[in-house]
């Protein structure tokens, strides 16, 4: 781990390769899983603030789901999350031509509806935040269904961290990115260094 500010950074972010591959698994992150999004907790007011305007890009499924759950839930971990469609994707999932799942906060967001993009767990998916005492701690998570997306991102050489450099200056700032790029170059000559 790498520590920057108030941040635990894994090694995984530096190490491993990563491009989402939205032809390949036509945006199954967002159907599947036990739960919805996780939120953080200024984002309930964010969804408060935006639903309005998010609900016209809505399917009237997750409309149905929402007016039945509320516009987050609790879920099992005790979390904040997106609620889901019968159990299965997010209620704020919309469906391209082709079947690719999308994000309806991010359509109203790019039609210039909103001022917010979609939750921050969303954008900076395959990193997860676990909230510890007195710091973040960023991990890479593992899933099958990105494994186009691992691939695409060997293929082309693009560090997690790299293909994440927008979510993460959203997150925490460009002064930390730039400090999160230094890390990277210590780490890389530190790795030179052990052989």
């Amino acid at each position: 781990m790498i520590s920057i500010g108030d941040t635990l950074i894994s090694t995984e972010l530096f190490e491993k390769r990563f491009v989402c591959d939205l032809k390949a698994c036509k945006g199954q992150c967002c159907i599947d899983g036990e739960s919805g999004a996780p939120l953080d907790q200024d984002e309930l007011e964010k969804l408060d603030e935006v639903y309005d305007e998010v609900k016209p890009f809505m399917r009237p499924e997750g409309i149905a789901a929402i007016e039945e759950s509320g516009l987050y839930e609790i879920d099992a971990d005790g979390d904040f999350v997106t609620p889901l469609v019968n159990g299965g994707e997010c209620a704020y999932v919309v469906f391209d031509a082709d079947g690719t799942a999308k994000c309806a906060i991010e359509r109203a967001w790019l039609e210039g509806k909103t001022q917010w993009q979609k939750p921050i767990s969303c954008h900076l998916y395959p990193i997860r935040i676990n909230k510890l005492t007195e710091f973040e701690a960023l991990n890479y998570h593992r899933w099958p269904i990105c494994d186009p997306a691992c691939k695409l991102g060997a293929s082309l050489d693009v560090e997690v961290f790299r293909f994440l450099k927008q979510p993460l200056i959203r997150k925490y700032g460009s002064d930390w990115y730039a400090e999160l790029e230094q890390a990277y170059i210590l780490y890389q000559d530190y790795k030179k260094d052990k052989r």
